[in-house]
């Protein structure tokens, strides 16, 4: 009766210990028991037995019946998961509520103002190293705007984008009604695409906080000639602003 370490790390970090893991994980294999049988197939002491399965219950992971001796039963995993994250994102917002609410009004009195980190990144080279990094980095939603994609950029980014489409991250792509009709079916296996005329600039937004900005081409000083410049910031003020403009365009894109 044992699951892999990684899944172990995974309850542990949604805060289960390793005495619910233990017992939750005997009722999986054995489908249902009494608090005495489970104390012994999952080595939990007897003295404790009660406080887990409790605790397992109020968390929604097990259920039990009423009859004498009391069977306990497990709940499905992805059941469990979804109700325990519903209670994280309910402890979440009520905490920051209150966190909000009352240090706030302190951190205004100060007068101080935040000053996010924005770097000006210069070159093609260089963005799309920015670039890629973002992608790679994204766990739920990736935005890209671009004006207009060339084939072999597209080829170079396939692959990363389809890892991330076969981990279940959302992918949506706003490009130039003047993109290759090839190029549209390749990123439209793996993302929602739509297309919009007269684009100007671009970007990408990973997570709703890394954002990266086209800017166009400027002067670079250093080598005395110009360059494609962007701007690129991990500030969630930025990239919901970005990510707000980025909406706006999609609304009367063409699908």
């Amino acid at each position: 009766m044992e699951i892999s370490d990684k899944a172990k790390k995974s309850m542990e970090s949604l805060g289960l210990t390793n005495y619910e893991i233990r017992v939750y994980i005997s009722l999986l294999f054995a489908g249902s028991n009494t608090a005495s049988e489970i104390s012994k197939k999952s080595g939990v002491p007897y003295s404790k037995i009660y406080d887990v399965l409790n605790s397992l219950y109020v968390r929604g992971w097990i259920y039990s019946d009423n009859q004498r001796p009391q069977n306990f039963f497990p709940k499905s995993p992805s059941n469990a998961v979804e109700a325990m994250m519903i209670e994280m994102e309910n402890n979440l917002r009520s905490n920051k509520n209150v966190i909000i609410n009352e240090l706030m009004p302190i951190y205004e009195k100060t007068g101080l103002k935040e000053k996010p980190d924005i770097w000006v990144v210069s070159g093609l080279y260089n963005i799309a190293i920015k670039v890629t990094e973002i992608i790679q980095s994204t766990k739920e939603e990736l935005l890209i705007a671009i004006p207009k994609i060339p084939e072999n950029v597209v080829r170079s980014i396939q692959p990363v984008l389809r890892e991330l489409f076969d981990k279940g991250v959302k992918i949506i792509i706003l490009a130039s009604d003047e993109t290759n009709g090839d190029t549209v079916k390749a990123m439209s296996r793996v993302a929602e695409v739509r297309l919009k005329n007269d684009m100007f600039g671009g970007g990408v937004i990973g997570d709703s906080k890394h954002v990266l900005i086209l800017l166009g081409e400027g002067k670079n000083d250093v080598v005395n000639s110009y360059d494609t410049i962007a701007i690129w910031a991990e500030h969630t003020g930025l990239a919901s602003f970005a990510k707000d403009y980025f909406q706006y365009l999609w609304q009367d894109a063409k699908k």
